[in-house]
């Protein structure tokens, strides 16, 4: 584990908190969040790896080879502080010949998620399909898809595919016939007559899937298991045609979510059984252009509790479109977006993750990506904006797990023949339908680097907090070209707070402790927090260069202190430890300030911050 610089140069200790190990690694949902083995409520923050799944280059496989899953691994911890990733698989893959599991694909895919693993990092498998497979489209066809083998598109006999006048391959799933009828059929768990006879192509999907859980199940170690947190049965569902007089929201309630129940028995017939599937809604639930939003977001199917995830994605397609928003992302743009998967979560009486979210970085509408990713980001922290969170912090309501889309490391260096065609080699960004949302390449040393600005990704969050979030923020003063983003600026009624942080970033966490775990609350400081400058202001205590995290037994030598994150890199992390009291409100705001603030003024900012957190009206 690589030591940790602390006040005066000393190297910290090399010895992890006694917290972490298998109770920090094994995640469930509890009282409407992520929770650890020691009660506490979790975060789960990184990407998706990654859209190579939807390729052939490196036979459906995120990576060509493990070296390159370690190394991306590693990159993806050290340069983000991600925690987790949502690990993409193939069904064409995993079932090449129908009623036949490639276990040789299933051994290199779990190597690879095991270097993820390895890293202090979360998983989520998810089965992943756009356009129902690759198999549906033509050789010359301007789209591809991925998901489904080719026995089943070959036995299903579809139309010539085409989408018409598209200008987006996301159309295809509303205006391609082949799609559509191929879709349909899923849903329909349609009887395919093949070479092993007939097959129901929904049934050989979910048996697939069980083995692919129960081989998971077999050959990780138990730690290693501990760390998949669950699993996305499907990615984007929508119906393909909806029966005569059948509307979104009763597609949900008698088709999208009796399949969610089987799978739920394959997990638990597999060995999943304490781990929640997370369930994703109608792809077009929480469209933000109105024409394309289809009512859903499972409003019928009561409480699913503890064994299921609200799992969703979001996208601006105003901003993606180039027409529907013409301009920049402003300060609290997806407040309202964001409010609605919490309040559906809520509803349904589980967690939410979004599981996939970002913008293009080429294109005629990549210049909005810096204020777009922005704006996702601070919606996901919180459901207000910069401008009222000072004054409304007790309607911040949970900060959100979220997987931004997507972490590529052969981003502008594929070699896709495009649906199998020689003639069409795919080379510049994601190789996959014209896209390009990677958030990191490799330079022309091999290094893996961002694409976005680090301010941007490398960010500060409550990975584990020892009660229940209150309010959240995070004023990352990320960049839009040579124009520094501050969106959430410390009001002038906190004068010394305001002077404390001056330009430079700060984060601002108030949590209710819970009294039955001793565990600290962490927090992911960013790679380029100075160690020897950043300041903490809490009623924990108050410190400019937090010592190295030890303790006696379970008892911190210091209430405010940095550890490295596990997983063998030099991400690190803020430990905040409380002493015993059930329900007792803490705060803590963390600077990286533009100077060295006097024990005078932190002291002067922690009464500010008291007060302010005492008449914030925060609940019990």
């Amino acid at each position: 584990m690589a030591a940790v610089a602390a006040p005066g140069g000393t190297a910290a200790a090399a010895e992890p908190p006694w917290s972490d190990g298998p109770a920090a690694d094994r995640i469930s949902v509890a009282g409407g969040r992520f929770t650890d083995g020691h009660g506490r409520e979790v975060v789960l923050r990184g990407f998706n790896v990654s859209g190579e799944v939807k390729l052939a280059e490196y036979g459906g496989l995120p990576f060509a080879d493990t070296a390159d899953a370690r190394k991306s691994a590693q990159a993806m911890r050290g340069l983000t502080g991600a925690n987790s990733v949502r690990f993409l698989l193939s069904w064409a893959h995993a079932e090449p010949e129908p009623g036949k599991v490639d276990e040789e694909y299933l051994r290199k895919a779990t190597e690879q998620m095991r270097a993820f693993l390895d890293a202090g990092i979360r998983i989520y498998p998810d089965f992943h399909q756009d356009l129902y497979s690759r198999y549906v489209f033509d050789k010359d066809s301007w789209y591809s898809g991925d998901g489904a083998p080719e026995w089943v598109v070959k036995a299903g006999g579809y139309p010539k595919e085409s989408c018409g006048i598209c200008v987006h391959w996301g159309q295809n799933i509303t205006q391609n016939p082949a799609v559509q009828d191929a879709t349909r059929d899923f849903w329909k768990n349609r009887a395919l007559q093949t070479s092993a006879g007939t097959v129901r192509v929904q049934d050989a999907f979910l048996a697939t899937a069980e083995k692919t859980m129960a081989y998971l199940a077999g050959r990780l170690t138990a730690d290693e298991f501990a760390r998949v947190v669950g699993f996305d049965p499907y990615n984007e569902p929508y119906a393909g045609r909806y029966d005569n007089g059948q509307s979104s929201r009763a597609w949900e309630k008698d088709v999208l979510w009796p399949f969610y129940e089987k799978f739920r028995a394959r997990m638990d017939a597999a060995g999943w059984d304490d781990k929640p599937a997370f369930v994703e809604p109608n792809l077009f639930w929480n469209s933000n252009i109105d024409f394309q939003r289809q009512e859903g977001g499972l409003l019928d199917v009561g409480a699913i509790g503890s064994r299921y995830v609200f799992n969703t994605h979001f996208y601006d397609q105003k901003a993606i479109s180039g027409v529907f928003m013409p301009g920049k992302a402003q300060d609290g743009q997806y407040a309202t977006d964001f409010a609605t998967v919490r309040d559906r979560a809520s509803a349904l009486g589980t967690t939410a993750v979004v599981s996939e979210y970002g913008h293009p970085l080429t294109g005629f509408t990549s210049d909005k990506a810096p204020t777009v990713v922005k704006g996702l980001y601070q919606a996901l922290d919180s459901r207000l904006s910069g401008a009222t969170w000072w004054s409304k912090a007790a309607a911040s309501g949970p900060v959100l797990s979220a997987n931004q889309w997507q972490w590529d490391l052969y981003n502008g260096r594929h070699h896709e023949a495009m649906n199998g065609n020689p003639d069409k080699i795919l080379n510049a960004g994601d190789a996959w339908n014209d896209e390009d949302l990677s958030a990191v390449r490799l330079d022309d040393t091999g290094a893996a680097v961002l694409r976005q600005d680090t301010r941007l990704l490398d960010r500060l969050y409550p990975s584990a907090v020892a009660g229940r979030t209150l309010a959240f923020t995070f004023e990352d003063r990320s960049r839009d070209g040579s124009t520094t983003l501050s969106w959430d600026r410390v009001p002038s009624s906190l004068p010394n707070v305001a002077r404390l942080v001056g330009s430079g970033r700060y984060g601002m966490l108030v949590w209710r402790q819970n009294g039955s775990t001793e565990a600290p609350t962490e927090l992911h400081l960013p790679r380029d927090f100075d160690s020897a400058t950043t300041t903490v202001v809490s009623d924990l205590g108050t410190v400019t260069g937090p010592p190295a995290y030890t303790a006696h037994g379970h008892t911190a030598d210091h209430p405010v202190a940095t550890a490295a994150e596990s997983g063998g890199t030099d991400a690190r992390r803020l430990l905040l430890s409380a002493p015993p009291g059930a329900g007792t409100l803490h705060y803590a705001l963390v600077a990286d300030g533009t100077a060295t603030p006097s024990a005078e003024l932190r002291a002067a900012a922690q009464r500010e911050l008291s007060a302010w957190a005492q008449a914030a009206g925060f609940p019990n």
